[in-house]
């Protein structure tokens, strides 16, 4: 048998090993995920004997259909000129005035100035624009800061010093903890009295009156989500990180000392290029997961603040709302597909180097 026939036969016997797994796939993933997309386009109840209707894309009609309108200034009637607030600015019309409200209702998501005219977003669904917003700002700035933090904790571990064994044990232990026990501590922590540990430091410290209520002060919500998830998952990043940086032959560094270079020099050269698979294939790892980000926001929030999967469960078990509920994860799907794809092209993890 000639080595090209040879080949062919070990390419079919390859693929006639995968049809198992295939087949798996198909029953587990496939098929669960092809349920979905044909309830998005259903009005399903949940957990009901209704028979449901197949109503096309109004479910996705209803999460993402956005207006924007100007508002006209309020003007005086005395006068003829616009109406000035006694904060001293301008005063606009309501926008529940200027949004339309048939044949859908749409309501304020949030306003915005462009020179000297007054905007208001609107959208017929805006928590669920909010929470796509808050997964993103979470997402982004929890990201950041893991990556930072995780990677100047793996380069102090990965540095000869007694005691590094116990040291990289220690680390772990906030990954170790359950996210929903790790949430409780903290809701503790975030307590909006003196028992709460931040605000008995702060009052210590002078900072306040120990009366901080972080968990339900709109503009401290996020930052303080974001600082539970930076405590939980910082280990992961560091320990991908210390990973790559394992592979990094000294002999490297050596040369580099040798030649002069400080570690700066070093860090920018030598520990960063070859640094960047193992860290792009933590960043897209991280950013996903963090895309898909639930139980701290349902912990911590509840129906205070919505991330996409939190308010994906809120519309299937206390809405009820099936259907739409399969839209919003249709729309979290490919919200990530088409995300993972683009991280994956920009940070190159799939070119061999």
């Amino acid at each position: 048998m000639s080595s090209g026939n040879l080949a062919r036969e070990e390419q079919k016997l390859a693929y006639k090993l995968l049809i198992p797994a295939f087949l798996i796939l198909i029953t587990i993933a496939v098929y669960p995920l092809g349920q979905v997309f044909y309830t998005s386009f259903t009005d399903k109840t949940f957990a009901t004997g209704r028979e449901a209707s197949f109503i096309g894309l109004e479910n996705y009609k209803t999460l993402l259909s956005v207006t924007i309108k100007e508002l006209p200034p309020v003007v005086d009637e005395n006068t003829g000129e616009q109406k000035i607030g006694e904060d001293g600015q301008p005063v606009f019309e309501r926008p529940i005035r200027v949004l339309p409200r048939r044949p859908e209702l749409y309501r304020p998501v949030f306003e915005f100035s462009f020179f000297s005219n007054r905007f208001v977003v609107g959208a017929i669904n805006p928590d669920f624009l909010t929470a796509v917003w808050n997964t993103i700002i979470f997402t982004v700035f929890s990201v950041f800061f893991e990556t930072l933090i995780g990677l100047g904790i793996a380069l102090v571990v990965n540095s000869e010093f007694k005691g590094r064994g116990a040291m990289r044990a220690v680390m772990l232990v906030p990954w170790a903890v359950i996210t929903v026990v790790s949430a409780r501590m903290w809701e503790w922590m975030f307590e909006p009295t003196r028992t709460g540990f931040f605000n008995m430091i702060f009052e210590r410290m002078g900072v306040g009156d120990g009366n901080f209520s972080f968990l339900t002060t709109t503009e401290l919500q996020l930052p303080s989500l974001i600082a539970v998830d930076v405590w939980k998952t910082t280990p992961f990043m560091a320990l991908l990180i210390l990973a790559g940086l394992q592979l990094i032959p000294n002999e490297l560094y050596e040369a580099a000392r040798v030649d002069g270079a400080n570690k700066v020099k070093q860090f920018f050269s030598i520990t960063l290029p070859l640094l960047k698979p193992s860290l792009a294939v933590a960043l897209v790892f991280r950013t996903l997961d963090a895309l898909r980000v639930f139980d701290i926001f349902q912990v911590l929030l509840s129906q205070k603040r919505y991330s996409m999967a939190s308010y994906n469960y809120f519309q299937l078990i206390q809405a009820r709302k099936m259907g739409l509920a399969s839209a919003v994860g249709v729309i979290i799907f490919i919200v990530i597909f088409i995300f993972a794809v683009t991280y994956i092209k920009m940070l190159g993890v799939d070119t061999d180097e």
